[in-house]
C-alpha cells in the first residue's frame, strides 16, 4: 500500500528517501539512486526495490 515507515529489519527511518528515490529511478538506475541517497544496508534497500504501490489501484473503487 503505502511505503512503510521503518524498516522492517533494522528499524531505521528510510520514508524520508521515498519521494527522492522515486524521481530518482526515472532518470537513473535504482542502485546508483540509492547510494547517492546514502542508504547502504541490505535490509534497508530491499524496502525500496521491492516496493509495489498499489494506492492508485485500489483508489478506483468505491468504499462499501
Amino acid at each position: 500500500m503505502e511505503f512503510p515507515v521503518r524498516c522492517f529489519t533494522c528499524g531505521s527511518v528510510v520514508a524520508q528517501f521515498y519521494e527522492q528515490y522515486r524521481d530518482g529511478v526515472k532518470d537513473k538506475k535504482p542502485d546508483v539512486v540509492l547510494d547517492e541517497l546514502g542508504i547502504n544496508r541490505y535490509c534497508c534497500r530491499r524496502m525500496f526495490i521491492s516496493h509495489v504501490d498499489m494506492m492508485t489501484n485500489l483508489t478506483k473503487y468505491p468504499r462499501v
